[in-house]
């Protein structure tokens, strides 16, 4: 654009100076350089106010609508482990060392767990459920479990269709049943296929429990556990981990983990 403007101006060999955009901005101290980031192009058309301002307001009519108490409002997500992977940390070394980043042994052992956790409005945390990669139960697991645990076991560690009804069968029913204040109980969670099945649909209608899904690819916005929750959770499980390899514990299995996550849950 600064060229075309030169060129209407003065003539069309005019040309402007290498740093003619560094000394421009320089000048607008409204202004500043970034370097541009890779950002996913769904969750970027999620951010637009519009729709934003509709999920609110449809999260207010389903409470009006319903007569939903407070109490009776739940919200509920999930999030992996990678059960050998320790946090970064900020730590003091020689000025000789080269790299920009120092080095901490891990065990580096990466197979996923899935925890799904649900919170209430009120202020309390529903037990999780936790989901190994495994064939079968072990009863070497359960040694540090807490009782109200559930534990479950897929393929690759991760949640489908049957764990997802069956979280809100033994978890969610079975620990908020008997708390419910008034008539419905709201769950808000978004729209991963585990949670929109005909039988998941069924047994909320049954039991008055009324879904209320996210918009897609918005949870980075919208999800309150996505947002706040998550971060420091596996933050605290990844200094757990530094722990053991100082105590020299070099690998880490699933009865570990069992061990490990309820302390920082």
């Amino acid at each position: 654009m600064a060229q075309s403007l030169l060129s209407a101006r003065l003539s069309s060999e005019a040309t402007i100076g290498e740093k003619w955009v560094n000394r421009y901005i320089k000048r607008h101290t409204e202004l500043c350089s970034k370097y541009s980031r890779k950002y996913d192009y769904q969750r970027a058309k999620c951010e637009d106010p519009e729709l934003i301002r509709g999920w609110f307001k449809r999260f207010h009519d389903t409470i009006q609508k319903h007569g939903i108490l407070e109490q009776d409002i739940y919200n509920m997500d999930e999030t992996g482990f990678q059960m050998g992977i320790i946090s970064t940390a900020k730590v003091v070394c020689g000025s000789e060392t080269r790299e920009s980043h120092a080095k901490a042994i891990q065990p580096g052992n990466r197979e996923w767990v899935t925890a799904i956790i649900a919170v209430n409005t009120a202020g309390w945390v529903l037990p999780p459920q936790i989901i190994l990669a495994a064939k079968n139960h072990q009863s070497q697991w359960y040694k540090a479990v807490p009782n109200d645990y559930r534990v479950s076991v897929s393929d690759n560690g991760w949640t489908n269709d049957a764990l997802g009804l069956d979280w809100l069968q033994e978890v969610f029913e079975k620990h908020t049943a008997s708390c419910t204040v008034g008539r419905y109980r709201l769950l808000i969670l978004d729209g991963h296929s585990s949670h929109a099945t005909a039988e998941f649909d069924k047994f909320c209608t049954e039991r008055k429990i009324i879904p209320l899904y996210m918009p897609p690819h918005s949870s980075h916005l919208l999800q309150p556990l996505d947002v706040s929750c998550f971060s420091p959770l596996k933050c605290l499980y990844g200094q757990k981990i530094a722990e053991m390899i100082k105590n020299g514990v070099y690998a880490i299995s699933k009865e570990d983990f069992l061990y490990i996550y309820p302390t920082v849950h």
